[in-house]
């Protein structure tokens, strides 16, 4: 197919490390924006918000190092002594994946300041995830033309997918309480000017790397992205359905309506983590349209 590059087991390992990167950034950058736009959340779930955001931190931390090391191996082509050669993994520190790495472990070191639970603590998180949205514009399908065009749509897509993905697990526990609905009608609000961002941002840099409809059919990447937009729309679906008809139930005292909406935020980490394999995917052995 046009546009895939072979696929072998390394492939397939940083394949599923950039995932678990994407992931871990994704829930890092989420915790301090669910603390900081909920600050009247009930107190388990900003402090699971912590917790989480925390444990992805230090996971992110540990996933750049095995990257560094699929990455050494994937170019030497020597297996696990090219992982673990000085000067394969000088040449991965000096490419645009050393200095991806620089800005995201520097982010996700300042995230970690939220475990202090305090203003300042919370302030300084949210430059990390600042800093860790931008160091995806260093690497990837985001370094071709227009430079700072794809660079603001992605920075945008990274925060707007950070808050909806970040939110997951706190909402989940807020439905125990009789506020909870409330503060899931106050993030389905924020949701649908979020929701807006990721899929304004998510189509022009899809456009811009495409170049072409056509090119959506006839090349790997399109093909994986037309993978990838087909489960981001199931999981839009799955969130109209919870604000619309859930959310709703819970807060008329429906009964099992609070099972329900766990067992439905259950599925859109599912879909989540469905829409994270095909970025990687994406990003690791497709070549966009408008590259080849």
């Amino acid at each position: 197919m046009e546009g895939l590059s072979p696929v072998d087991a390394w492939a397939i390992t940083a394949i599923a490390a950039k995932a678990a990167g994407y992931g871990a950034a994704l829930l890092a950058m989420g915790g301090p924006l669910f603390v900081a736009v909920f600050p009247a959340a009930p107190a388990d779930a900003r402090r699971l918000a912590r917790q989480v955001a925390l444990a992805a931190a230090l996971t992110g931390l540990i996933v750049l190092a095995l990257r560094f090391g699929i990455r050494a191996a994937r170019i030497s082509g020597a297996g696990v002594p090219g992982a673990i050669d000085p000067v394969m993994l000088g040449i991965v520190w000096e490419s645009p994946l050393g200095t991806a790495a620089t800005w995201r472990a520097g982010g996700e070191v300042l995230i970690l300041a939220l475990a202090l639970k305090t203003s300042a603590g919370k302030y300084i998180a949210l430059v990390g995830a600042l800093l860790v949205a931008a160091s995806f514009t260093f690497v990837g399908h985001s370094l071709g033309d227009p430079r700072w065009g794809l660079a603001l749509l992605l920075t945008c897509h990274l925060f707007a997918a950070a808050f909806w993905v970040g939110a997951l697990a706190p909402l989940s526990v807020a439905t125990r309480h009789r506020s909870g609905a409330e503060l899931l009608h106050r993030f389905g609000r924020i949701a649908v000017f979020t929701v807006a961002a990721l899929g304004i941002a998510g189509l022009g840099f899809a456009w811009l790397m495409t170049g072409s409809a056509s090119a959506l059919f006839t090349t790997a990447y399109g093909r994986t992205l037309l993978v990838k937009l087909a489960v981001v729309a199931g999981l839009m679906l799955l969130a109209a359905r919870n604000k619309w008809r859930l959310v709703p139930d819970l807060a008329s005292g429906a009964p099992g309506s609070a099972h329900r909406l766990r067992r439905s935020i259950a599925v859109e980490a599912v879909a989540v983590c469905l829409i994270l394999l095909a970025t990687a995917t994406l990003t690791s052995v497709t070549t966009p349209p408008v590259n080849l």
